[in-house]
C-alpha cells in the first residue's frame, strides 16, 4: 500500500510538472474578450486603440463618408462650346468671298456654302497657327483675337472689319489642325494618347478606347478625371454598367486609368486564411466572409468577428476621448459585430471592407477548454498507464 502511494504521488508530481511546462494553451489569435479588453490600450504610434459594435447607424455613417460622387453629379453637363472653340496653337483656314465685282480679292470662282452671290470669288489665305497670345492676321482685316472664340464668332468678326472694303464679304473658317481642345489619356492604357475634340463631343469611354482600352480587367480599373483644380475617381465598371457616369470630356481633361490592388487578409477561424483580392468597386463583410470561406463551424466564436484598420480621426464619435492618432492622422479601431444576432446581417450588407483590412474570427471559449482537456488527457494517458503496469 506504501508503494502503491508512493507511486501515485510521483505520477501526481510528474503530471504537475508536465502541465507547468504547458503554460498555454494553442490559439489562432487573442480570444474575444482579449479583443474587448484592448479599448483603450496603447496601439501604433501610442495613439489609443477603439473597440466599436458595428450597428446600423455605424455602417450608414461610414458608408455615407466613402461614397464618391458620380461623374455625372461632380461634372455636370458639357459646355455647349466644348470642341468648338479656338484656341492657341490650333491651325485655321481662312475663306473669303466676294459678290461680283470683286474688289478687293480677286481669284477664282467658287461656289459658296454660304449662299452668296452666284458667281462670287473666294480667295484661301495661307494656313496660320495662332499664336500664344490667341491671334490671328487677316490681309486688310488686321490682327483679330480668335482664342476662346467659336469659329462663327471669328467669321461674323473677319466679314465685320471686312465691310466696306470686300463687297459682300463672306466669311468660313476651318481648323485644319487642333491643338487646343484636347484630352489626355494616361495611366494603365495600351497607349497614352492626346486626343483631339470634336463638336460631336467625345465622351469618356471614347476616349480609352481611343487609348487602346485598359491593360489590366475592367473590374481592377478606377478612373480619375481632373478638370482644372479638381479631380473625381470612379471604377470603371460602373462608368460601363451606368451610361450616365460615360460623361462628355471637355478641353483640358486629363483621364487617368488606374489598376487598384485592392485585398484584405482572413485570419482566425475561418475556412480560408489568406490574403484576399477584391474589385475596385469594392465589397461588403458580407462578401468578405463568403469570400474567406465562412467560419469555421468547429471553433469559431460567432460573437468574435472583428476588422483591424486604420480610420481617420473624424470618421467617427469614438468611444475612448480624446481619440489619440497616430502621426498621419489616422486611429487604430476594431469593429465588432455579433453573427449571433440576426440583425447583423443585414448591417454587414452595408458595412464596407477597405484595402488592407484584416479581418480575424475568434475562436469559440468551448474551443479552448477542448484544447486544455485534450492536453489533459495527452500528457496523464501515459503516466497513469505506467502506474498500472507497475501494479
Amino acid at each position: 500500500m506504501t508503494d502503491h502511494l508512493q507511486r501515485t504521488r510521483l505520477a501526481g508530481l510528474a503530471l504537475a510538472a508536465a502541465l507547468a511546462g504547458c503554460t498555454t494553451v494553442s490559439n489562432v489569435g487573442p480570444s474575444t474578450s482579449a479583443v474587448e479588453r484592448a479599448a483603450g490600450q496603447r496601439g501604433p504610434d501610442a495613439a489609443l486603440i477603439q473597440v466599436v459594435t458595428v450597428d446600423d447607424a455605424v455602417a450608414r455613417q461610414l458608408l455615407a463618408q466613402r461614397k464618391q460622387r458620380l461623374f455625372s453629379e461632380a461634372l455636370g453637363a458639357p459646355s455647349a462650346q466644348t470642341g468648338t472653340t479656338i484656341g492657341p496653337g490650333d491651325a485655321i483656314e481662312v475663306n473669303i468671298w466676294e459678290a461680283p465685282p470683286a474688289t478687293l480679292f480677286a481669284s477664282g470662282v467658287a461656289p459658296d456654302p454660304r449662299g452668296a452671290t452666284a458667281g462670287s470669288r473666294v480667295v484661301t489665305l495661307p494656313e496660320q497657327v495662332i499664336d500664344r497670345d490667341g491671334f490671328i492676321y487677316v490681309p486688310f482685316a488686321g490682327k483679330i483675337a480668335a482664342a476662346g472664340h467659336s469659329f462663327a464668332d471669328l467669321e461674323q468678326e473677319i466679314a465685320r472689319r471686312l465691310k466696306g472694303k470686300a463687297n459682300q464679304p463672306e466669311v468660313l473658317v476651318r481648323r485644319t489642325r487642333n491643338l487646343s481642345a484636347t484630352v489626355t489619356v494616361v495611366g494603365e492604357v495600351g497607349n497614352s494618347v492626346k486626343l483631339p475634340l470634336t463638336p460631336g463631343g467625345e465622351r469618356l469611354l471614347d476616349a480609352l478606347a481611343a487609348a487602346g482600352g485598359v491593360r489590366q480587367p475592367v473590374n481592377k480599373m478606377t478612373v480619375q478625371i481632373t478638370r482644372g483644380s479638381n479631380f473625381y475617381s470612379m471604377p470603371l465598371q460602373t462608368v460601363i454598367r451606368d451610361p450616365r457616369q460615360n460623361v462628355v470630356l471637355q478641353a483640358g481633361d486629363v483621364v487617368t486609368a488606374i489598376a487598384q490592388s485592392l485585398s484584405f487578409t482572413a485570419l482566425g477561424s475561418t475556412l480560408r486564411n489568406d490574403e484576399v483580392s477584391f474589385e475596385a468597386q469594392g465589397i461588403t463583410l458580407a462578401q468578405a466572409l463568403a469570400r474567406a470561406g465562412g467560419l469555421n463551424d468547429n471553433r469559431s466564436d460567432a460573437h468574435g468577428v472583428f476588422i483591424f484598420r486604420f480610420e481617420p480621426q473624424g470618421a467617427l464619435d469614438w468611444p475612448n476621448q480624446p481619440a489619440a492618432a497616430t502621426p498621419e492622422g489616422l486611429v487604430p479601431v476594431i469593429y465588432s459585430i455579433d453573427l449571433r444576432n440576426p440583425n447583423s446581417f443585414f448591417v454587414m450588407q452595408s458595412f464596407a471592407i477597405n484595402d488592407k483590412d484584416v479581418l480575424y474570427v475568434s475562436n469559440a471559449p468551448a474551443v479552448e477548454l477542448q484544447k486544455f482537456l485534450n492536453l489533459i488527457v495527452t500528457v496523464a494517458y501515459p503516466i497513469l498507464t505506467g502506474i498500472q503496469l507497475t501494479k
